[in-house]
């Protein structure tokens, strides 16, 4: 007897195990935050590094989208993936929802992920004239951004700026706007990135030994010119901060001034933990985008380049620029061929 229950026995412990394992709630980006603080723990991440580029207090930015998306649990925040309850306004060439506000079925903007949300209310407030005043409000002042931001008109609750003060005081999101001293990159308007990008310095690519794992890597370095001076330490492309590394620094250094964690750098470049900075070699301080700015569709490959070469030229994640190409991970592109920045390559 006990040898005939034992199979039913040991497949109901299995069943309760499995059952367990899939019915556990998630929570990430795709998935409505559990509370206020699982919300803010996916999210001040990006928070912070919106700030580093674009000088917007990670709490007020925080604060905004826990009011206006409920933290993550608006229709607007799961069908659209837009935290901020951005409208479409004029110029937005992206996709869009209906959506019922001030009045019905107005209409707004929706993101493929709820960082491009994040991304997209930076850009927002940095390139709209109205809010060009808050910029040169001090970034831990967040009484007087919450304050600004009604006044400019953001929302038209007449509570809108207490609101947002009421929720970083009550959640200690303040603590997120302390310790950064960032230069802001100010607005600009879409250019060719070649335009500003220097030329690949040859002395550089001479001291890499042959058979070096990293020469592909570096051979994507920006040039250091002499004058280096004239070259900010900050610089940015695709809406991603980077810097050029300058002759002895290391990477526990450049982590230090910029207060990266041990991770972030290798990350961010798709590199190895343990890889070594070489003078001249470009290196994000954020995580790059999924494509490129609007306006360049594609790049003309020319000798010498390579995938990561060219996602790292246009401040693309590799994989990203692997899916959109059709192309196998590992492999390089011919020179004289294509490769496509922004939309899925068209098959032939």
């Amino acid at each position: 007897m006990r040898n005939r229950l034992f199979p039913i026995v040991l497949l109901s412990v299995f069943s309760c195990l499995y059952s367990c394992k899939t019915t556990r709630p998630l929570v990430s980006s795709t998935t409505p935050a559990q509370s206020v603080n699982d919300y803010i723990n996916l999210y001040k991440d990006i928070a912070v590094g919106e700030m580093k580029r674009t000088g917007i207090p990670a709490s007020i930015t925080l604060a905004q989208a826990i009011v206006e998306s409920d933290y993550g649990r608006s229709r607007l925040a799961r069908e659209a993936n837009n935290h901020f309850g951005i409208k479409c306004h004029n110029g937005w060439t992206g996709q869009t929802i209906r959506h019922t506000d001030n009045s019905r079925n107005e209409c707004f903007r929706k993101y493929p992920r709820a960082e491009e949300s994040f991304y997209d209310h930076s850009d927002f407030l940095r390139s709209t004239s109205r809010y060009a005043f808050l910029f040169n409000i001090n970034a831990t002042d967040y009484k007087s951004w919450a304050q600004g931001l009604k006044k400019a008109g953001y929302a038209t609750n007449p509570d809108y700026a207490n609101m947002i003060i009421r929720t970083i005081e009550q959640n200690g999101l303040y603590s997120y706007d302390q310790g950064y001293k960032f230069p802001v990159t100010p607005a600009r308007p879409t250019t060719n990135i070649q335009e500003n990008k220097p030329n690949v310095n040859e002395s550089v690519r001479e001291t890499i030994p042959e058979g070096d794992s990293t020469k592909k890597i570096i051979q994507s370095a920006y040039r250091i010119e002499p004058v280096m001076a004239r070259i900010p330490r900050i610089s940015e492309n695709n809406r991603v901060q980077f810097i050029i590394v300058k002759d002895g620094e290391s990477k526990e250094k450049i982590e230090n001034e910029f207060n990266l964690l041990k991770w972030e750098l290798a990350k961010y470049n798709e590199l190895k933990n343990d890889f070594v900075p070489m003078p001249g070699q470009i290196l994000y301080l954020q995580p790059k985008r999924d494509k490129a700015e609007t306006g360049i569709d594609y790049y003309t490959v020319v000798n010498g380049d390579t995938m990561y070469k060219i996602a790292q030229q246009f401040g693309i994640k590799l994989k990203s620029l692997y899916e959109m190409n059709r192309m196998t991970d590992g492999s390089d592109p011919e020179p004289g061929s294509k490769i496509w920045l922004r939309n899925v390559r068209p098959v032939r």
